[in-house]
């Protein structure tokens, strides 16, 4: 399969493939009006590997370039869905960084107050002294007077929190893109051991949201393309209860191939073409083969592009289906 694209004069990205480069710049090789669904979740600008030195502004300004660059490409009447978590959190350097103590986990059952009164009592008294005098360590001490858990890290930037919906509607609206739906894609509990959870108030992501955008033009609905069953599960219902995926081992930010399938089920019809700008491990273009769509893929990382592909071959495998041949 190819695996890049070589710019050729009056030519556009051939289905069924991967390409390795940068989403903003290889949707615009795709043919003007032709995808019947785009379906990806974008990097979450969290950290992870492929982010490396990506500034929060780029990875802002990356997400509108990719969203306004949908509106050419999608078939009127065809939607933009883009799972995301809808609360974010970055690092901002104009937080107040503000002193979080967690005394539920207090080695040392001395407090801040006893610190300040055994100093005020004692007002010459060194570090040592002080752990002396109150029977603890000295590195209690300096947790007590000078803490050592600001969220986001002692000398790191505080944490903001931020809601991304009302962001991308912003940016699709832009591109002449319109909110159509809200989908909520409720995970399993896999991360109820996390002990992550126990340092803040805040709750662990359990969840994550799809944003359906609209392009104007004639929408087909066909209950048709669902079974009744499926229909009454989940096709008319706003909260999908799919487990996540179990193991990261080979690209650490994958979604349960059940999310894109029901997606393309539901939006489009068969030999459609079904469009992942992100396409990571290769989960929506195994979808569409499932479905028997057509897909186009797109990821920055080459390492991922082998490795969409070689998934690719195995579900062509399990499906009986001969391998493409360009």
């Amino acid at each position: 399969m190819k695996t890049k694209v070589d710019k050729i004069e009056n030519t556009h990205l051939a289905t069924n493939q991967i390409y390795c480069g940068d989403s903003s710049l290889l949707l615009q090789e795709i043919e003007p009006n032709s995808i019947a669904l785009s379906v990806w979740s974008p990097p979450y600008h969290v950290g992870k590997e492929y982010e490396a030195n990506q500034s929060y502004d780029e990875w802002v300004q990356l997400l509108r370039e990719v969203i306004r660059h949908h509106y050419s490409i999608l078939k009127p009447g065809a939607f933009l869905v883009i799972n995301i978590d809808d609360i974010l959190a970055f690092p901002d350097p104009s937080m107040p960084r503000i002193q979080a103590p967690n005394t539920s986990k207090h080695r040392s059952p001395v407090t801040k107050e006893q610190v300040l009164e055994a100093l005020k009592e004692n007002p010459d008294f060194n570090r040592r002294q002080l752990a002396a005098l109150l029977n603890c360590s000295e590195q209690t001490i300096d947790r007590r007077l000078n803490g050592n858990n600001i969220r986001g890290g002692k000398y790191s930037a505080q944490t903001r929190v931020k809601l991304v919906g009302g962001m991308i509607e912003s940016m699709a609206y832009e591109a002449g893109l319109y909110l159509y739906d809200r989908r909520v894609w409720v995970k399993d509990p896999a991360w109820a051991n996390s002990q992550w959870h126990s340092s803040s108030y805040r709750a662990v992501s359990e969840f994550e949201h799809l944003y359906f955008f609209w392009k104007p033009g004639e929408t087909v609905i066909d209950r048709n393309r669902l079974n009744k069953e499926e229909w009454s599960t989940w096709g008319s219902r706003g909260v999908w209860y799919i487990p996540s995926v179990r193991k990261n081992d080979d690209h650490v930010a994958k979604f349960p191939v059940e999310l894109p399938k029901r997606l393309i089920k539901l939006l489009t019809e068969k030999n459609d073409i079904v469009l992942d700008c992100f396409m990571g491990s290769g989960t929506t273009a195994v979808a569409a083969l499932e479905t028997n769509r057509n897909y186009i893929g797109i990821d920055k990382e080459q390492k991922y592009v082998e490795l969409a592909n070689k998934n690719i071959e195995i579900a062509l495998i399990q499906l009986n289906q001969p391998q493409f041949e360009f």
